[in-house]
């Protein structure tokens, strides 16, 4: 088991970090809300005792499982794991304020990051591989896991950011009706890899805030060989990021530099057009308004099992980066989050 020390340095690199600060190129404007007044739309939901019944439906669901697009339909109710190697006992690695999200989320307070025990993506690079799929936390219960985000905000987190949340979709949906019952009114934050099945989105509509997917692939077949067989998952993460879209809006900063609503994607380039940078810019632009927020991620790292993957074994070049920028800028994308790692 790795020391608390070399955990805690891992999730620092989690995905979406910004190892070295960046800069946003956002030259829209929209009207600006009163952020004294705002209110998250959960409570709403809370209040009328819906979120803590779309809970219950997705907990139900969880008896053959399908919340993921694999649906591999165990019973977790039953103590079965899933692919992710989850059943329905929450896992939970850790939760503090995290200072390397995005500017936006971050703000002074951080933002309050819970990092969810295993994953049902299972990347072959992954940096935080002892907490998706080395099984690294500990069990909690939904109370408890209520409580975290009561502890979050009252510290100064500007928001709870769930990292990888799908396999524990109902656990979250409980646990926050829980915590708005005690006063949590700060967003929420769905910190996804982006494969993620409509219908499941759907339930989570008014619920979630500010959705955070990657847009990892644009290539099934590079999907399928470093994310365990995911064949699928440029065809469903298109249909994810345009129902989060219909569900959010375009995300961009407040008055007061915090983001409080919209969709937020990240790509993170890759050795080699592993990712297929070009082909998911293209898509965004064709298809999502060109003010969408993308943090085009320059931090790729080799580690975990990349080191047996010859064209993944090695950091990203000045120039790879360089030219996703220069695409994204001619694709006509004005909402760039560029990462100063080269700059």
């Amino acid at each position: 088991m790795a020391s608390r020390r070399h955990i805690i340095k891992s999730l620092f690199y989690s995905a979406g970090i910004l190892l070295t600060g960046g800069f946003s190129l956002n030259k829209e404007s929209k009207p600006k809300m009163k952020t004294d007044n705002f209110e998250p739309g959960y409570l709403k939901l809370h209040r009328s005792g819906e979120l803590k019944q779309r809970g219950e439906k997705l907990w139900a669901m969880m008896g053959k499982c399908e919340l993921c697009p694999r649906m591999c339909g165990v019973n977790k109710l039953k103590g079965e794991k899933g692919f992710c190697n989850a059943n329905a006992k929450l896992e939970i690695s850790a939760y503090h304020p995290h200072f390397g999200e995005e500017p936006p989320l971050v703000g002074k307070g951080g933002s309050g990051t819970i990092f969810m025990t295993n994953c049902s993506l299972r990347c072959v690079f992954c940096i935080n591989w002892e907490i998706s799929q080395g099984g690294e936390g500990t069990i909690r219960s939904i109370a408890e896991f209520a409580e975290m985000m009561l502890s979050l905000q009252r510290i100064g987190c500007h928001n709870i950011n769930i990292v990888t949340p799908t396999h524990y979709s109902p656990h979250i949906l409980l646990a926050l009706d829980r915590a708005a019952a005690r006063g949590l009114k700060v967003p929420l934050v769905y910190n996804t890899c982006g494969w993620e099945r409509t219908e499941i989105l759907q339930v989570l509509d008014g619920v979630v805030d500010i959705y955070l997917p990657d847009f990892k692939y644009s290539n099934s077949e590079m999907a399928a060989k470093y994310s365990s067989g995911a064949y699928s998952y440029p065809e469903v993460t298109k249909k994810a990021l345009l129902e989060m879209n219909r569900q959010v809006g375009v995300a961009k900063p407040e008055e007061n530099g915090l983001m409080y609503r919209g969709l937020m994607i990240r790509h993170l380039v890759m050795p080699n057009n592993v990712s297929g940078t070009k082909e998911v810019i293209d898509w965004i632009a064709a298809n999502l308004p060109k003010d969408t927020y993308l943090n085009l991620m320059s931090q790729y790292r080799p580690v975990y099992k990349a080191s047996q993957y010859p064209e993944i074994n090695r950091r990203i070049t000045r120039q790879e980066y360089i030219e996703a920028v220069d695409y994204a800028r001619k694709a006509g994308l004005t909402n760039l989050e560029i990462q100063g790692y080269f700059w």
